[in-house]
């Protein structure tokens, strides 16, 4: 009987910290705000798309566009997706070690993917596509910038997590704190491959 109670009061506490799709609060969560995510993307990527190829004023896209540069940035940036997971990897064996190992790699790739993207957009600048010069530079610089900002708030998002692993300041289960972080990396590295293809290697 008294194992009855303790059983029953093991599963309303783990209860209420699982929603009835069997993933925990924090991880339902997650979900949904990279749901929300999806339509903000969603709606830049499509109003993008919509007006593809109206270049009335400045410079045209083919004729500024570093493709090689750009694939290089784009393949740095996937490669974290990988560091990542080696990150979630050890942060499940509770390797503490090679989690903030990882974790600190995949930051300093995310940074030199950004300051690729900040050379990116000076060069651009520079050629005379501002982000008032025409209907494609304000798409453009709306598009790539609100994804680099993300891409930004992912990296303090890291090394932040860095900074509570080794100091220990994690309440809870830190493997899941790990996952959920790379949940929403792994959503920016997805969200940049389709913003390459569709602006960079389809011509206008």
């Amino acid at each position: 009987m008294a194992e009855s109670a303790i059983a029953h009061d093991h599963g309303v506490s783990h209860g209420a910290h699982a929603s009835s799709t069997g993933l925990s609060n924090n991880k339902m969560g997650m979900w949904m705000f990279l749901g929300s995510e999806c339509l903000l993307f969603g709606g830049l990527i499509s109003t993008y798309m919509l007006y593809r190829g109206r270049v009335s004023s400045g410079p045209q896209p083919n004729n500024i566009f570093d493709i090689p540069f750009t694939s290089v940035s784009s393949f740095i940036l996937l490669m974290s997706s990988l560091t990542m997971v080696l990150a979630v990897s050890s942060a499940q064996r509770k390797d503490d070690r090679n989690t903030n190992l990882w974790l600190t790699i995949t930051a300093l790739l995310g940074a030199t993917f950004v300051g690729g993207q900040v050379y990116e957009f000076t060069a651009f600048y520079r050629e005379g596509l501002g982000f008032t010069t025409s209907l494609f530079g304000s798409r453009f610089y709306a598009l790539t910038g609100f994804h680099g900002v993300h891409v930004s708030v992912g990296i303090i998002m890291l090394i932040a997590l860095v900074g509570m692993l080794r100091n220990n300041r994690i309440p809870g289960d830190k493997a899941e704190v790990v996952e959920l972080i790379g949940l929403y990396w792994h959503f920016v590295d997805i969200i940049w491959i389709i913003i390459f293809t569709l602006v960079y290697l389809i011509p206008s």
